[in-house]
């Protein structure tokens, strides 16, 4: 076979599933169903949808054909080394504020990818700037009925979002947008706050010409510019007073949008409201969390959960620990330390709460997701552990397996000398201690 042949590399069979009955096996590498090459797992997907199938494989340099039939909804059951065979499509804009650029030597390989690729919007969720589709792609997005997307707008008005995205000329992502409206694709938006850049006037516009998109642009989350300190372009955070300011401008908008579509459409993230020392919206407002990935409503779940745990606690029918250490970031510490008031208040149970300084990649970044195990390890260093140490799941990638500086729980746990449970609620915690015992 060729090395430049398009096939997706299998490493799973489901037991008694279409592909197993028809003898596919992990290492072969899937070429083509029913004669129509397969580019990634959509069109895996997409073509194993009839009822009679002919899959085309590799095996041990070898083509094979074979055929057998599929019940209806039954999943052909393929587990592949990528969702993408043909590789990713990378970003070719500039943006200064683009976080993979800010990234040092050192981490994992797969965070120095700058990903701008339409499938991976549809299957994982990841947002796109839609600047590098074809005509290709958008009669795919047609005949596949790719929907939703995610997408980077950061500003609507042209010169502006040239401007942020480093590129002199980029499509109009107006044009774009309705394009995909007039396809029946549903769109979650983000726009990237950079001061001075593309908020107030900028963002007002901006808010509009996606509302008069509503419902094809479902939703629009605010997000602020992130920043390490290897940033070099001259741009800066959002200050506090800046942050009570924008949730100041964005709320009449959240009320009129609740008369007039039923939902919030306009999202400001976690990010906002805890820099600007704001209550977090009831989760009603967030109107199903379509954009909890990114961040937005995070906060919200959690203290839902941790009332619902509460409660519970208070009745007396969840044991807890008697000591615990709680790791987090800067700006989530708050949250936590109200947790642990009560706890120790209600139940006497001593928790330390240690908001880690972000030294790997500067003091501006406060999130617990970009904690690395170098900088917790330091943090506790000399401190009284306690029982267990909890640290925030966000710490760990997809898999649960590793650090962003490449550590493993275990590495964590031999480094600190206690016993480790990563967790993203409080029931979450009660629920892995349990289960670790």
């Amino acid at each position: 076979m060729s090395t430049r042949t398009v096939c997706g590399r299998i490493v799973g069979v489901q037991r008694d599933s279409v592909a197993g009955r028809m003898g596919l096996a992990p290492g072969d590498c899937l070429l083509a169903i029913n004669g129509m090459p397969v580019r990634d797992v959509i069109d895996v997907q997409f073509y194993s949808s009839d009822e009679e199938l002919e899959l085309t494989f590799e095996r041990g340099g070898q083509v094979r054909t074979v055929r057998g039939a599929r019940a209806y909804g039954e999943e052909l059951g393929l587990e592949f080394e990528s969702l993408l065979f043909d590789g990713i499509r990378v970003c070719r804009n500039r943006c200064e504020f683009c976080f993979v650029a800010q990234m040092p030597r050192g981490l994992r390989r797969s965070l120095y990818v700058r990903d701008d690729d339409y499938r991976l919007s549809f299957l994982t969720g990841s947002f796109v700037t839609l600047t590098n589709l074809t005509e290709t792609d958008w009669e795919r997005i047609e005949t596949q009925g790719l929907s939703p997307l995610y997408v980077s707008v950061h500003a609507t008005d042209p010169a502006t979002r040239a401007r942020l995205l480093g590129k002199a000329t980029i499509p109009d992502i107006r044009e774009q947008l309705e394009r995909l409206a007039d396809l029946g694709v549903e769109v979650h938006t983000q726009v990237v706050l950079v001061p001075g850049a593309n908020d107030g006037r900028v963002l007002e516009q901006t808010v509009a010409d996606l509302s008069a998109l509503y419902p094809s642009v479902a939703s629009v989350s605010l997000v602020p510019v992130g920043l390490t300190r290897f940033q070099r372009a001259p741009i800066r955070r959002y200050t506090a007073g800046e942050a009570k300011a924008l949730l100041a401008q964005v709320a009449p908008w959240r009320d009129r949008f609740r008369s007039e579509f039923g939902v919030s459409f306009v999202y400001p993230s976690d990010e906002f409201y805890l820099l600007a020392g704001a209550s977090v919206p009831r989760a009603s407002e967030y109107d199903g969390f379509p954009q909890i990935e990114n961040g937005v409503g995070l906060v919200r779940v959690f203290l839902d959960d941790w009332a619902k745990v509460r409660r519970r606690l208070a009745r007396g029918e969840v044991p807890i620990p008697q000591r615990m250490t709680w790791v987090t970031g800067v700006l989530f510490a708050p949250v936590l330390q109200q947790v642990a008031a009560w706890l120790g208040r209600e139940r006497g149970v001593g928790v330390d709460v240690v908001p880690v300084d972000n030294r790997f990649f500067g003091e501006t970044v406060t999130v617990a997701g970009l904690l690395t195990a170098g900088d917790v390890v330091d943090a506790l260093r000399g401190r009284a552990s306690g029982d267990w140490v909890v640290l925030p799941r966000a710490m760990l990638d997809h898999e649960g397996e590793l650090t962003l500086d490449d550590r493993s729980p275990q590495w964590l746990e031999e480094a600190l000398g206690a016993r480790v449970v990563f967790a993203d609620s409080v029931s979450n915690l009660l629920g892995e201690m349990s289960r670790h015992g």
